[in-house]
């Protein structure tokens, strides 16, 4: 956080409100510049009926000026405030309906294309993944801040302009106590401003506290084990407490700083100038020097507090165009990231199952942390059913993510047909992997979707039905009154079908059937079915995959004897190796973890 104390270059201010304006002129012009001419136009006409209609109306009876005349100035006044309330109307009750929500998809689109190209270690990294919330969170507040900003600026000016040139007209000694007003509000602001930032940035973490913990309580994942365990609930309100607690700390801490920032901005360098000061100056010009007449009095103190206001508008302008740079360097930073999981050669990748060799190959999840891979060295052939096994945090998990290239080792090479996988091009290379992860995810989508993990439109369902078989979902399937158009979880539709975890787990598995990969990973296929389910998905396996390379990591024992050949891990290196019967018989640590789990699969 310490970049949020620097002071900001005003190109860099420029240019971070610059680009979100052109994001959001480009997605409808037409409204910003609609938008914009609504500002000059209301300003234009609140000048003309209360600053110099006022004047010209209490000036006629001061000095006697035709009835007539006021009266034709009256008609015109109220025929363009009229046409103007109507173009008003049009503007903001037509035009935005439509606009503002293309200007925040835009927004959203770029940062959701974005974080598609991310390398998974931005999630895994803590300050990262908060810049990547906060980014998010920001979107719509910024196409929100544009508007106001443009607002500011164009009422601003336009008071100013016309205001500023009646008062100059009028009395020009009175901009002296418009400018010493508008320094003393513009500094005062802008410490403001930078103080509410960094407080934003303090609070964040704590922020994501709370929202968890709402989540929480609200998402259906989580109501069967609240129930049963309120200890749980106890738990998690003192989370909600301490993250309050905080947050009531840190604007504490800063309360006495920012109200005499406020008092001195709001009272000092605006209403004690204009009200005290200014009134005094006025009524002496008027009744000592008898240099203003007494119309001008009422004018030049009723349009003050106009102008006062659109002078505390002027030094707002910076000040928040500074704060709104603040978050859009942070979206522009995040827009920015530049993957380190890139093609260096982008070579296509054989469609063949080819082999896969792993030599020395090592790896930190952090520099200077300790290595959760050691001196790996392994070979994968065309069609072998290969099984990772080991206790947890043996690094598996990590190894098949290496194998994936969702991280790059950092010592070593991983090989595919004799060539570096990082010459190969990254979006193909990732297609020729199927995989199930542990964590695998449902989505609030059709089933034929949740299989294909892409729009559906137009693709045929056989394929994907054979997907479903070799999993093991068929047969639930036909249950299904829509069939694969059938909506999954309640999220947005009512009929939407929430599926139990062994069921969800086999949707999981037959995306990895349906795509037409010559590698196929899983991680933990079996470990939210029952024994039979497991079995039956065992041989559907075998079977699906028979020209097809397979890398499995399971627990459960019965699934690796199956493999041509077992790598038993611990603590990030391959400690045995062999075929099921060859590792009872080295009577290691495998032989070991089998006879604790033999008694379940007597039977099989």
């Amino acid at each position: 956080m310490s970049d949020m104390n620097k002071k900001q270059p005003f190109k860099q201010v420029w240019d971070n409100n610059l680009f979100i304006f052109k994001i959001c002129f480009s997605a409808s012009p037409l409204y910003i510049i609609a938008f914009i001419f609504d500002i000059l136009r209301n300003q234009f006409l609140i000048f003309l009926e209360h600053t110099y209609g006022i004047g010209y109306v209490l000036e006629s009876v001061e000095f006697g000026r035709p009835f007539y005349k006021v009266a034709v100035f009256i008609a015109i006044l109220f025929t363009l405030i009229a046409l103007g309330m109507v173009y008003g109307a049009f503007v903001n009750q037509l035009i935005s309906k439509k606009a503002l929500p293309k200007m925040k998809q835009k927004f959203k689109f770029m940062l959701y294309e974005k974080a598609q190209e991310l390398d998974l270690e931005c999630y895994d990294n803590p300050e990262y993944y908060n810049e990547f919330v906060l980014a998010v969170s920001e979107a719509d507040n910024q196409v929100e801040r544009l508007l106001e900003f443009l607002n500011k600026i164009f009422t601003g000016l336009t008071v100013f302009v016309t205001t500023g040139t009646y008062f100059l007209v009028k009395d020009w000694f009175s901009i002296t106590f418009v400018l010493v007003s508008f320094i003393l509000s513009f500094v005062l602001m802008q410490i403001f401003n930078k103080i509410n930032f960094k407080l934003r940035l303090q609070k964040n973490p704590e922020e994501r506290k709370r929202a968890y913990v709402n989540r929480v309580f609200y998402l259906n994942d989580y109501a069967k084990e609240l129930r049963l365990n309120p200890d749980v609930s106890d738990k998690l309100f003192d989370k909600f407490k301490e993250a309050n607690k905080s947050i009531y700390n840190i604007d504490k801490a800063n309360a006495k700083k920012k109200f005499g920032i406020s008092f001195l901005r709001d009272y000092v360098a605006n209403d004690f100038i204009s009200d005290v000061l200014y009134i005094t100056y006025l009524v002496y010009k008027a009744t000592v020097l008898h240099a203003i007449s007494y119309s001008s009095v009422v004018i030049l103190f009723n349009s003050f507090s106009r102008l006062k206001q659109s002078l505390r508008t002027i030094t707002e302008i910076y000040p928040y165009a500074s704060e709104t740079s603040l978050y859009i360097d942070k979206i522009r930073n995040f827009l920015n990231y530049e993957p380190k999981i890139v093609s260096r050669k982008k070579l296509d990748v054989p469609k063949a199952p080819k082999p896969f060799k792993l030599d020395n190959v090592s790896f930190a999840y952090k520099e200077g942390e300790k290595r959760v891979i050691n001196n790996i060295n392994m070979t994968i052939n065309p069609y072998e059913k290969i099984a990772l096994v080991g206790y947890n945090g043996a690094g598996k998990t990590t190894l098949i993510k290496l194998l994936m290239r969702l991280y790059d080792v950092q010592d070593g090479t991983i090989s595919l047909d004799g060539i570096n996988i990082k010459d190969y091009d990254v979006a193909r290379y990732h297609d020729h992997v199927g995989t199930v992860f542990q964590d695998y995810m449902i989505y609030a989508a059709t089933v034929k979707e949740n299989v294909l993990m892409d729009n559906a439109d137009g693709v045929q369902e056989k394929p994907v039905m054979t997907a479903l078989e070799q999993s093991g979902f068929a047969q639930r399937l036909q249950s299904f009154k829509h069939g694969l158009n059938t909506p999954l979880t309640a999220e947005f539709e009512e009929d939407g079908v929430n599926l139990s975890g062994g069921e969800s787990q086999k949707i999981a598995i037959s995306r990895a059937f349906y795509k037409d990969s010559s590698l196929i990973i899983l991680d933990e296929p079996s470990s939210a079915l029952d024994p039979i389910a497991e079995y039956q998905l065992n041989q559907s396996m075998l079977e699906a995959a028979a020209n097809k390379s397979v890398v499995f990591i399971s627990h459960r024992l019965s699934t690796t004897r199956l493999a041509d050949k077992i790598f038993m891990l611990e603590n990030g290196r391959i400690i045995e190796a062999g075929s099921h019967d060859e590792l009872l018989q080295l009577n290691g640590k495998y032989a070991e973890m089998w006879r604790v789990q033999a008694g379940q699969y007597i039977q099989v």
